[in-house]
């Protein structure tokens, strides 16, 4: 089991807190209580990030139509993976249904190549664009490989199959992964590492090398190592030994959107170191490793003054660049366009992540990958009375912040205004009640931790 919400509460080891009973069970209540509710905003069995409580309004990245659904985090697949999750821990029949019914919305919403965009419109079958930005294809295949593991579908079995093919078809020659297929002539055609794009391509790879360790002809592990080799071969060299976040077909850093120049990434470099160790964990090829200390050390001296990072380092200088629309480059923050100061984080406090992969990267050279395979792999856990109270304390606040419906509505919940279209954002906010899939998915899990670590 992996506790995605409390790393810094729990320490791996073996299970010593003693079980309270009737917290038990009306944390099982809750999440009974909560998938009963939540299973009701669907649409042909998908979500989107919010709705109103009767379901009358529905957002994803913009308003969604009566027959569209998100691909995207936290819609569909997140929220099949939390209700399959909620079945396995347990039992509940209402949340396995719902689990089945928005596999079939991917299913249903999986295009010819075998993939998605980051929305599905029933209205409208007819899409044909493999969307790898913000973990959309991706998170849709990694929840269907998980849920074909529990259940017998051939439908589903099928689709899986059909993914895995598309995942090997779509890798460019060099290993990484488009932001888009089919190729269209533009940005959309680099390896793209912007928003975890091909981070996540490797994330979903590993999981169907485990699940599947026999693909028939080798695909998945001679993919893994495709992508291993790019990761190695696209790192820049000293003295910015980082990564872009898209390369062209002459592996150099490129211009994507007109405020997304060729620069080195510092957000890009942590989540690549990750993916780094997580392939040598897989693969274990030790030269992954190797790339890994001179980009600390480079992480570590281009932190800003303010404590933060930019987004974008220029490559030679390592002057920090803000562009806005049009390429059009400014010296701070301060002078974006309010589209782009507020909506983009070309500035980002990365200490957290930073001091977490240099840790795991340390556990690396003293454990091995065995050894630390079986540290992050532990299913049980080990805490005392202080632990054991901040977890009630976070149970009980879920479970009081739960309306008598099951929902967990956000009050006066502030999102972006919509603009008409080619107006952009003036920096208005609107407000209303809405109940949003990031809530439920983040609750559920933290139920199901609590459930688990008290079993």
């Amino acid at each position: 089991m992996h506790l995605r919400f409390l790393p810094l509460l729990l320490a791996l080891g073996v299970m010593t807190l003693p079980v309270r009973a009737d917290l038990r069970a009306e944390a099982t209540e809750s999440l009974r209580r909560g998938v009963a509710f939540f299973t009701t905003l669907n649409v042909h069995g998908g979500y989107g990030y919010a709705a109103t409580p009767d379901n009358a309004q529905r957002w994803g990245e913009s308003p969604l139509g009566p027959a569209e659904v998100e691909v995207q985090p936290p819609g569909t697949p997140a929220v099949g993976e939390s209700l399959l999750r909620v079945w396995q821990v347990t039992g509940d029949d209402v949340a396995l249904a719902g689990a089945r019914a928005a596999a079939a919305a991917l299913i249903r919403g999986q295009n010819r190549h075998g993939g998605w965009d980051h929305t599905i419109d029933f209205s409208d079958l007819t899409n044909e664009t493999v969307s790898f930005d913000d973990n959309q294809t991706q998170a849709a295949i990694g929840f269907l490989l998980k849920l074909n593991r529990e259940i017998d579908d051939p439908a589903l079995a099928a689709a899986v199959e059909r993914s895995i093919a598309m995942m090997i078809a779509t890798q460019l020659p060099n290993g990484g992964w488009p932001h888009r297929y089919p190729a269209g002539g533009d940005y959309h055609d680099y390896a793209t590492f912007n928003d975890g794009g091909i981070n996540d391509c490797v994330a979903v790879m590993i999981l169907a090398r485990r699940l599947y360790p026999d693909d028939g002809d080798g695909g998945i592990d001679r993919s893994l190592r495709q992508v291993a080799r790019f990761m190695m071969i696209s790192q820049l060299p000293p003295p910015q030994p980082g990564w872009a976040q898209q390369y062209n077909e002459y592996l150099q850093p490129a211009w994507a959107r007109t405020f997304e120049p060729p620069a080195v990434c510092p957000a890009v470099t942590v989540r690549n170191l990750e993916t780094l160790i997580d392939l040598w964990l897989e693969l274990g090829d030790e030269t992954l490793l190797e790339p890994i200390p001179d980009s600390l050390r480079w992480l570590r001296e281009s932190r800003l003054p303010n404590g933060k990072w930019a987004r974008f380092v220029e490559i030679g200088t390592g002057k920090a660049l803000y562009y806005d629309r049009g390429r059009v480059r400014v010296d701070s923050v301060t002078e974006l366009h309010p589209e782009r100061r507020t909506g983009y984080g070309y500035e980002t406090d990365l200490s957290g992540h930073l001091a977490a992969v240099t840790a795991r990267f340390e556990a690396a050279l003293e454990l091995g990958r065995k050894g630390l395979r079986a540290r992050e792999n532990t299913a049980l856990a080990e805490s005392d009375e202080r632990t054991r109270a901040r977890l009630e304390v976070t149970v009980r606040r879920i479970i009081a912040d739960q309306e008598a419906s099951g929902a967990w509505i956000s009050r006066e919940d502030r999102f972006k205004k919509v603009m008409p279209r080619g107006v952009r954002w003036n920096g208005e906010y609107e407000q209303m009640d809405r109940v949003r899939s990031a809530v439920f998915n983040r609750n559920v899990a933290l139920l199901c931790d609590y459930l688990e670590l008290t079993r």
